[in-house]
């Protein structure tokens, strides 16, 4: 895990000073890249660039370049398999959204160019609705989203992704009822969808350790993999009083899905109890955690979960990515998405 913020969004970007730009001139500090374009200086810039000459220099053919044949992507329709249903979905968006913009937010890496870079890409996907798209004609409205990407990549190709945009917010902003096309969509299913049990079970496990690092080594001072894992426990499967004020700063800010915000873990405590309410059966499991930073400078973490519940008898599949600002050992920001648009057309199959 990178110890230092040298490598880091922020420091790529000049975030916060007068000079802030998109894309550095000098690509910002290198790292070893085996095996990536000698035009990339380090991971950073790796996922800035190709973000933006796909989407906004609108090469999209160059995915074949950054995505393996293989490559595995997990997203609110199951599992969408090699570069070129990528390459596909992407010409689709930008021809629905002819000045779509991807801004990155954050980047939380952890890796190496011998076992793979894995980041954490937090984005906001701005644009006009100009185009058809899955939904429906063009509706001439402007579009605001959160998406975050987990990726791994080496040898600059991804080869496995787990992507949650917030849908249901992006349905909402182009005045669709997200109930009504929660049930056409899970009557005319994409393609994939509902996943098979084994492709969920392909979902939770990917990358997932077979001990939590904190077991495997142990760490004396503030242990982050274990701080996540007990803020994730303590949320999700405490108890009616637990409490969260341990690992939450009395401010801490958090956005959710379908853009929910709330100050203070006692709003978000009650936003997931919410959530769990209806279902018989909930069992909520940590599927990833990692990390940059230090005690003196904090911490931006990424962590992977899912559950498996039961409504009505019925399975039911939920996952989600958690992106958190850790200062002086508690949260201060909180970034959470799940699959809610896929969870409404689960509920719509159950409850047609």
């Amino acid at each position: 895990m990178p110890s230092d913020y040298e490598v880091s969004l922020a420091q790529y970007t000049h975030r916060g000073s007068g000079e802030e730009v998109r894309i550095p001139d000098d690509f910002g500090p290198g790292h070893s890249m085996r095996g990536f374009e000698e035009t990339y200086r380090n991971i950073i810039d790796y996922i800035v660039r190709i973000t933006f000459r796909i989407w906004e220099d609108r090469d999209v053919e160059y995915i074949r370049r950054t995505y393996s044949d293989d490559s595995l992507v997990f997203d609110d329709y199951g599992l969408q398999t090699g570069a070129a249903k990528i390459v596909a979905d992407t010409y689709h968006t930008t021809g629905a959204f002819s000045d779509i913009v991807l801004l990155a937010d954050e980047i939380v890496w952890a890796g190496d160019d011998e076992v793979g870079f894995h980041t954490s890409h937090r984005t906001l996907i701005r644009g006009t609705n100009d185009g058809a798209s899955r939904y429906g004609p063009a509706t001439g409205r402007l579009i605001d989203v959160l998406v975050i990407a987990n990726c791994v990549a080496r040898e600059n190709e991804i080869f496995l992704e787990h992507v949650l945009y917030n849908n249901s917010s992006m349905l909402g902003q182009l005045g669709y009822s997200v109930h009504e096309m929660a049930r056409l969509l899970a009557a005319d299913a994409p393609a994939g969808w509902p996943r098979s049990d084994a492709v969920w079970q392909a979902l939770r496990n990917a990358t997932k350790p077979a001990r939590p690092i904190s077991e495997q080594a142990p760490f004396d001072g503030f242990d982050v993999d274990r701080f996540e894992r007990e803020v994730f426990e303590a949320t999700w499967c405490g108890s009616h009083d637990v409490r969260l004020d341990a690992y939450y700063a009395p401010d801490c800010k958090c956005w959710g899905t379908t853009d929910r915000h709330f100050v203070g873990a006692s709003a978000l405590l009650a936003q997931v109890r919410t959530l769990r309410m209806p279902f018989s059966s909930f069992e909520p499991q940590v599927d990833e955690v990692y990390w940059m930073g230090n005690e003196q400078e904090g911490y931006l973490t990424s962590l992977r979960w899912s559950v498996d519940a039961l409504l009505c008898g019925a399975g039911v599949q939920i996952w989600g990515i958690t992106q958190h600002e850790i200062v002086n050992g508690r949260i201060r920001r909180e970034w959470m998405l799940f699959n809610e648009l896929d969870l409404m057309m689960q509920i719509a199959r159950i409850h047609p």
